[in-house]
């Protein structure tokens, strides 16, 4: 590992971080900035150091947020935030823009929202494919040299996309989704990460919440809830995806854990360098998310789990055909 991801490593410790999209983004009406802050507040009393956010999530409201509950706490945290992707209020939709000047333009109103003088790590958060990745990514390492950010990241991007990006400039980190029903990762970016030394990220750990049993065919979900655009959360295809989830539970209580905790472990038996960043409004499940930490599992369980949820087992595509068209990722035939 190079000395970049050596000190975002460190600086990550605990191993498992926190999402914070979920507090403003994403699952129906944003969670109110008081209780947004305090839940921030809780979160890092109880031990969570790695807080990702980024420029799309409520529309910049998710870095206020951030910045307002952790702006007394800098110095021991690892912030990390994203570029290239963010809601157009005079478009009123998500635009992807890459091209350097934009990225520059929201780095700097990140550091003000943000309340802070430089961002730990700084993703791309989407490959703007009207602009060659070289381009974005010198636009960054611009911005390192400057001192504005520590190291780059890249979100949902294929191996060959980054190596692409770091002929340009080391890439400290890649984010994905990565879980037990979603393996993409494991087709090329995760093998092409270890080739650099770079940290793999693991957003949506506990698949949006179906791993860790939050989600059945008659859970209701809230308008602007994103799952409900998802092809793997259509009734159909959840109801054939929940005898996985009935395996997942029986092996936990084998265990004496939560199928949540369950499906964390696994991940960190992925490896010392796979950093899950799982996402929740609720105190309680941020401790019980982060008492995976100590979870150590045996090959044999690692073997099981892997089995049960082979990739050709999952019904249904983790994104619609417009998100699948924004993202560059490999995907299973």
């Amino acid at each position: 590992m190079n000395p970049v991801t050596d000190r975002l490593k460190a600086i990550a410790s605990p191993a498992i971080g926190l999402g914070c999209m979920n507090l403003s983004h994403g699952y129906g009406q944003p969670v109110e900035e008081a209780e947004a802050v305090r839940a921030l507040g809780e979160a890092f009393e109880m031990g969570y150091r790695h807080f990702d956010t980024a420029t799309l999530y409520g529309a910049t409201a998710n870095e206020r947020v951030v910045g307002k509950a952790l702006a007394g706490k800098r110095d021991e945290i690892l912030l990390a935030s994203k570029c290239g992707m963010a809601m157009d209020p005079e478009l009123g939709r998500k635009v992807i823009d890459g091209r350097p000047e934009t990225l520059r333009r929201q780095c700097e109103a990140s550091l003000e929202r943000l309340q802070t003088d430089h961002i730990d790590l700084y993703y791309l958060h989407r490959w703007d494919k009207g602009v060659p990745i070289e381009e974005s990514v010198g636009e960054l390492a611009r911005l390192v040299a400057e001192g504005k950010i520590g190291a780059i990241g890249l979100s949902e991007v294929s191996a060959a996309t980054l190596r692409r990006a770091r002929s340009e400039h080391p890439i400290a980190a890649v984010q994905t989704e990565y879980s037990l029903w979603t393996r993409n990762p494991e087709i090329a970016v995760l093998e092409a990460c270890r080739e650099a030394g770079t940290l793999f990220v693991a957003f949506s750990p506990l698949g949006r919440g179906f791993l860790a049993g939050a989600i059945q065919v008659d859970t209701p979900l809230a308008e602007g809830d994103v799952r409900r655009g998802m092809p793997r959360f259509s009734a159909d295809n959840l109801a054939r995806n929940l005898p996985l989830l009935a395996e997942l539970d029986t092996m936990a209580r084998e265990f004496e854990v939560t199928s949540g905790q369950l499906a964390l472990a696994w991940l960190r038996a992925k490896g010392e360098d796979v950093l899950p960043i799982p996402g929740t409004r609720n105190v309680a499940h941020m401790r019980e998310n982060l008492a995976a930490e100590s979870l150590t599992l045996a090959p044999e369980l690692v073997a099981r789990l892997d089995e049960a949820f082979a990739p050709e087992r999952i019904v249904g595509e983790r994104y619609a055909e417009a998100l699948q068209a924004e993202v560059d990722t490999e995907e299973f035939a």
